[in-house]
């Protein structure tokens, strides 16, 4: 079965969404990602989808445009990035980022916060996706 990678920091959820979705550790990605000025003890990795998407941009890998609304599971593209958690801080949005997959038909998310007893998620009511990010031709 898939190892998920699980973030080494707390604001590490972007890098580790990141490494999950390119098949690398989280040191990689991390390096990866400071070599392009992107840090995760930079709080902006929390509110702004840029972020995610020059990391993976670096790897060759595209994108959806826009953020796309969550409708639901069904309609969700077999690979994405999701955004849960969201709350608001002095009027920013922030929010957590996991990956969503479909393998054989079989979903299922890999959220790499370190406090789970489980990285590989399919408690999907649990979760509230706002938006994800399809990621076309990884």
């Amino acid at each position: 079965m898939y190892k998920p990678v699980v973030q080494e920091e707390n604001t590490g959820c972007g890098i580790a969404s990141v490494a999950n979705i390119l098949g690398k550790t989280y040191a990689e990605m991390k390096a990866t990602a400071n070599a392009l000025g992107i840090h995760a003890s930079d709080q902006s990795l929390w509110s702004d989808t840029q972020y995610v998407r020059r990391m993976l941009l670096n790897a060759g890998v595209t994108t959806s445009e826009n953020e796309i609304p969550f409708e639901s599971w069904d309609a969700l593209p077999d690979l994405a990035l999701l955004s849960i958690k969201h709350h608001q801080e002095d009027g920013i949005n922030f929010w957590h980022w996991v990956v969503f997959k479909r393998i054989d038909g079989q979903p299922f998310v890999l959220d790499s916060a370190a406090y789970l007893s489980s990285n590989i998620r399919q408690d999907f009511e649990a979760m509230q996706p706002k938006w994800f990010i399809e990621v076309i031709n990884a």
